[in-house]
């Protein structure tokens, strides 16, 4: 069998899947567009046994406890700023919450020794033959490979070239959010964490950069019926968000001034991704790209979780694909509904659609039993799934 496996997408899903791979005895090669690993980015969490188990088998651990945040306590507050509703840095950041960058830069890192890593590039065709997949990328190259996985979010290309238009396979969830960086200095008495601000249907927040306090991270979410939007084009999105927030009070005017100088804007919907089978031929799809949710659907854990089961499964299946594929997908859409099940509440709890709902929302997370169950059932979301074991058949490092 051809053993040279093509993964689109470097940031979580994509390096976590490589290192796997690797230790299987596969050689793999990741593909991805930006020039170089995205820093930054918003802060990520893992909870409960089934992500502290494959966190523990990549060795991750003591790492992650190194440069995790200690996690983000939430404070809401009205137009004076004073607090209506506290909550835990457990709330939103589970157990361990690491910044996106870190993560991936931390995967990198560990994939590195069995992974060709090709930045500033992508794919552009597939074509499937009897013994592997011809790939076309955008540099103009093109190679064989015996199968290819996409591993490159959401919005997934690999996704859109082996299995259709992305309109087929994912779902709006009826909001939008965007987050930013700025200074810090115009903010006053900001504190570890974040602050939001609600109106019906609208948050705007602000926390402090857990590594430097004189930065800064805007967060926005707001209610909207699907919108028709150029996802490159900045100066388009900087306009529906400036629309969205108009008028409010509170630090919104501030913070919109400083959308228009910020060079890192990210702007999306919240959306589900909703793919009837997760392979066609020799493509299959691993993390977001096959069973994500943009915010609070543990698309973070489920991807570690996902490249651990794929890896191993096409290792124990000696690379019949087609054994594999069933199996993890058999294994995982369960568990992976269970856990994307939250995106849909994400933009409800963050952005109430009326002042009731609001009020109601502060009135119970301010009950300690309410809160707890709630934390209670994150975890138990995420460790639906017993993970078999996968011993490594390869020590190899280098290709």
């Amino acid at each position: 069998m051809n053993r040279n496996v093509l993964i689109s997408g470097a940031s979580v899903a994509g390096p976590a899947l490589a290192y796997w791979l690797g230790r299987h005895g596969f050689h793999p090669t990741v593909v991805e567009l930006a020039p170089a690993l995205r820093e930054g980015g918003q802060a990520v969490d893992f909870r409960g046994e089934t992500h502290r188990t494959v966190l523990d088998r990549m060795g991750l651990l003591p790492e992650l406890r190194r440069i995790q945040t200690g996690g983000s306590p939430m404070r809401f507050v009205d137009d004076d700023g004073r607090t209506l509703l506290r909550l835990p840095a457990e709330f939103a950041g589970g157990e361990m919450e690491v910044l996106r960058g870190d993560l991936s830069r931390v995967l990198y890192e560990h994939s590195a020794p069995y992974t060709e890593y090709l930045f500033g590039d992508s794919i552009t065709g597939l074509d499937e033959t009897s013994s592997g997949v011809r790939v076309d990328f955008r540099s103009g190259a093109s190679r064989d490979f015996g199968l290819v996985i996409g591993a490159d979010g959401l919005h997934s290309h690999v996704r859109r070239l082996a299995f259709g238009p992305e309109e087929r396979y994912v779902n709006h969830l009826g909001y939008y959010f965007a987050t930013w960086q700025l200074p810090n200095n115009s903010h006053r008495g900001l504190e570890k964490g974040s602050v939001g601000y609600n109106v019906p249907g609208r948050l705007a927040s602000i926390g402090v950069d857990h590594r430097d306090s004189a930065r800064a991270g805007a967060f926005f979410v707001f209610a909207s019926p699907a919108l028709s939007y150029d996802r490159h084009d900045l100066g388009q999105q900087r306009e529906l968000i400036s629309n969205a927030f108009s008028g409010l009070g509170w630090e919104v005017p501030r913070l919109l001034a400083s959308l228009h100088q910020a060079p890192d804007l990210y702007f999306d919907s919240i959306s589900r991704a909703d793919v009837d089978t997760w392979s066609t031929g020799r493509v299959c799809l691993v993390g977001d790209a096959a069973c994500g949710a943009t915010i609070g659907g543990m698309g973070t854990g489920t991807a570690m979780v996902a490249a651990y089961v794929l890896a191993g499964e096409l290792a124990r299946a000696q690379g019949e694909y087609r054994t594999a594929f069933t199996r993890y997908e058999k294994r995982l859409r369960q568990y992976a509904r269970g856990c994307q099940a939250g995106g849909g509440r994400t933009g409800k709890f963050l952005a109430p659609g009326t002042a009731t709902g609001i009020r109601f929302r502060n009135a119970l997370l301010t009950r300690p039993l309410f809160l707890k169950g709630m934390l209670k059932l994150g975890e138990k979301v995420s460790s639906t799934v017993a993970l078999p074991e996968y011993p490594a058949v390869s020590s190899r490092v280098g290709r």
